[in-house]
């Protein structure tokens, strides 16, 4: 991070006004400010920051635009903008907590192989804003940041197993792993399958933390650390990203940090199977077909389709012990990102109180989603000539909703169950974040969890 909140302002903090599209006269300022502002064609353009010189030429404090209709996480853009030092604003703000995060969001620089150029950057915190719970917020997006950042040769299933450990010991979780042949021993087939042609072994990664009795909340995160694609190879532009597809993992563990640091009332498990899908003699092929854990066969259809097998046999695990609310999220599919871009993450849901209360948390918090349909008519393209099913569709169509519609199969027990298909990536700079890995949906999950299960 390269900004900072403090609970009280200091000394020699300086003010920043926000000044809407329009209002640059109505905003406050003095004279010699409002002159200098009009001099420099300032009024409130969005996300326009300018610094406002003191007498002696030193800084007095700067104007930030917000538009006409205030971008949620606009304030994002002041971390980087804002010269370095103390700040405090100015003028209330609606939403504390919001524009609090997004500073802190707005000064993430992943540095683990550069050194970035140094920025000190403190704001006060907004008159009503819960600091605990918007530095909770900022550690667990910047852990999920991080995580999906880092390049695979730094973040093979290994890693991320030490990435859960760590997080598990810092909340006093419990951490298993079954890795290797044992997970044919263990009955998760479909995990090996993908993972065993990888250099590091396949593997399922369980957390659990929390009373025994507590209302279970189970998270499920695809885990694959490295998608050559398998033997149906992805072309090289396709593979640039790659070090991205265990963002839903990446996720999870972020929503899983807010879940245990909140100290919720929940018992929460934690799976994450982690594999590379690599290219070798002993890969998974088109063609064949893999008994699951239920003990439904699957038809290989195409390799580069592998995300929703290792969640299959991780769902089925999850399902038998009949969790109050099941929630897995995967890089799964470019249909999604053809239908509803980069930046709103589709998600399935088969109760629908359940959808509709994530859809109430996602705008409370600006965390965007859409629902989308598990439209059951498209199940009958997941058939299969010679298996219970097939992994992938023969037409194309409808990529996301099958696939859903493919995980739905191995969940039959669980009170409420929710697929996220995230991107898990910007592609473009925002004011709250740079080009990179990103927490989706997370922030809305957790507002959702806390008003379900408060703490006493």
């Amino acid at each position: 991070m390269t900004s900072e909140i403090k609970g009280k302002k200091l000394a020699d903090s300086k003010p920043v006004w926000f000044v809407k599209n329009g209002e640059l006269g109505s905003s406050g300022l003095d004279s010699a400010a409002l002159a200098w502002a009009r001099a420099n064609g300032f009024d409130g353009q969005s996300s326009r920051v300018l610094v406002i010189p003191g007498g002696n030429g030193e800084i007095s404090g700067a104007l930030f635009g917000i538009g006409k209709d205030e971008m949620r996480l606009a304030a994002g853009k002041l971390a980087s903008a804002l010269p370095n030092g103390s700040w405090h604003l100015a003028n209330r703000v609606s939403e504390p907590d919001l524009t609090a995060l997004a500073f802190l969001l707005g000064g993430y620089r992943f540095s683990r192989y550069t050194k970035n150029e140094s920025v000190d950057v403190t704001l006060t915190l907004p008159d009503g804003a819960d600091k605990a719970d918007v530095k909770r917020l900022a550690k667990a997006v910047t852990l999920a940041r991080d995580l999906i950042n880092t390049p695979t040769n730094d973040m093979g299933p290994e890693a991320l197993e030490a990435a859960v450990r760590k997080v598990g010991d810092d909340h006093k979780a419990s951490v298993s792993v079954i890795k290797g042949d044992a997970l044919l021993k263990k009955n998760f087939p479909m995990i090996h399958a993908v993972g065993r042609a990888g250099s590091e072994e396949p593997r399922l990664i369980d957390l659990q933390w929390g009373k025994k009795d507590a209302p279970k909340l189970t998270l499920v995160g695809k885990g694959v650390c490295f998608d050559t694609g398998g033997l149906d190879i992805k072309p090289s532009s396709s593979m640039l990203l790659m070090k991205k597809d265990m963002g839903g993992a990446a996720n999870v563990l972020a929503l899983a940090e807010l879940v245990m640091d909140a100290k919720l009332p929940v018992r929460l498990r934690v799976l994450i199977p982690a594999v590379e899908n690599s290219i070798s003699a002993n890969a998974f092929r088109p063609g064949d077909v893999l008994t699951s854990r239920k003990g439904l066969t699957v038809e290989i259809g195409n390799t580069d389709a592998e995300g929703r097998l290792v969640l299959a046999d991780a769902l089925a695990l999850a399902d038998d012990e009949e969790p109050e609310i099941l929630i897995d999220m995967a890089t799964l599919t470019g249909a999604a990102r053809v239908a509803l871009g980069p930046d709103l993450p589709p998600f399935y849901s088969n109760d629908d109180a359940f959808a509709s209360e994530v859809a109430d948390a996602a705008e409370a918090v600006a965390d965007p989603v859409w629902r989308m349909p598990l439209w059951q008519p498209y199940d009958a393209k997941l058939s299969s000539r010679v298996a219970d099913m097939n992994n992938v569709t023969a037409d194309g169509f409808a990529g996301s909703i099958t696939a859903a519609l493919f995980l739905q199969r191995f969940v039959s027990k669980a009170k409420t169950w929710a697929h996220f298909d995230i991107f898990g990536w910007n592609p473009v700079e925002k004011p709250h974040a740079p080009i990179g890995g990103e927490a989706q949906a997370i922030r809305a999950l957790y507002h959702l969890l806390k008003h379900r299960f408060p703490n006493e």
